[in-house]
Formats: C-alpha cells, structure tokens, sequence
C-alpha cells in the first residue's frame, strides 16, 4: 500500500463536517467582515421540509420550501436580481431559526424578523404587506386583500403576488382564501397550506 493510499484511508475513518462547518463560518464571518457579503443562507429543518432561508444586510429575503425549494434555483435567482455575493452562512440565522421552530411548537404568533422586500414590488408589494397584517388564527380573502392594497378588483393581481410571496410563512399568505370560503392556491402546495391553517387554529 502507498503512502497515498494510507493517508486516504486514514482520512476516510475521520469525520471531517464539523472541520467543514468551522471553515465555512470562518469563510463567512470573513466575506462579511471585508464588506464581500450580500446574500446571506442556510437551509433549516422544518416540519414542512427543508426550509431555505436568504437575508440581506436588510432583513430576511427569501424562504423557499416544498416544490420551490431547489437550493440551485433559489441562490441562482439571488445571485441574478440581488447581488453575485451569496455566500453559506448559517451562524447569521440563529434568530430566524428560533422564532421559526417557537412558531411551528405553537408557541409564537408574530414574527419579529427585519424583512427585505427588493424581490417584489408595486401592487405585488402592498399586497404582501397587507397580507403581513393579517392576525395570527384569522384569514382573509383575495378580494379584500387586494381592496386593502388599493385595488377593489385586482383579485386575481393580488393572487399572483401572493403566488410569489418570496417570504413565506413569515409573510403569511396561507391566511388568504378564496371568497367562497376555499383553500385558494398555495406555493408550497395545499397540504402545507392546510397544515400551517390548523396550526393557527384558523380551520
């Protein structure tokens, strides 16, 4: 056996992810600490699935999760419409991480994230942020939340920007429904939509 071969079999009996984590915050903190960072993620465990989770030095940008949740995708669409700079960096989203996993335990009904709104604006925005008012256990409907954002009969508008909520869950588009009373569309499919609903005590 060579001496290469010893030293890769040795190497494959260690494990080296926590080495991996600790350069990778180390990279990070030192992007950030040259003014190199613009694009912050990480992905998080939730018991929708694996929640991608994007901030700026703004607020919270973008969570993706279900059918949207392509890692490639998502930091790809980043990297096009905000900034080149997205760097892995999940030290920076303790605070996202806790107030997710409070509000997925039942144990928070408001979240107090900074949120970053550059991935949507006009109509699309002030519906969004409407939506953001919505009570925890409530819902609304698109027409009334398309009227609230200025637009009376923009109901369908108002479904395509809640369609591309870039923020989820903590822009709570799940708490709109259709008129009649029916679940609507849902980015993260319906299943989720109806399990954040319950959640809430809303159904």
């Amino acid at each position: 056996m060579t001496q290469l071969e010893q030293a890769l079999r040795q190497g494959a009996n260690h494990d080296v992810s926590e080495q991996a984590k600790a350069a990778a915050a180390s990279f990070a903190d030192h992007v950030a600490g040259h003014g190199l960072l613009d694009v912050a993620y990480t992905v998080l465990d939730a018991p929708v699935g694996p929640v991608l989770v994007a901030a700026t030095r703004r607020g919270l940008v973008r969570i993706a999760f279900g059918p949207h949740a392509y890692k490639d995708e998502v930091l790809q669409d980043l990297s096009d419409r905000i900034s080149p700079r997205v760097v892995e960096a999940g030290t920076y989203f303790e605070g996202v991480r806790r107030e997710l996993d409070e509000y997925f335990e039942g144990r928070r009904t408001r979240f107090d994230l900074p949120l970053d709104w550059s991935l949507i604006g006009g109509f699309g925005r002030r519906v969004l942020k409407r939506t953001a008012e919505i009570p925890y256990g409530r819902v609304s409907t698109y027409r009334d939340v398309a009227a609230a954002a200025g637009s009376p009969r923009g109901a369908r508008a108002a479904g395509n920007a809640l369609g591309s909520n870039p923020i989820p869950i903590v822009v709570p588009c799940h708490r709109v429904l259709h008129s009649g009373g029916g679940l609507g569309g849902y980015g993260g499919g319906l299943d989720v939509k109806r399990f954040l609903l319950h959640l809430e005590g809303a159904l």
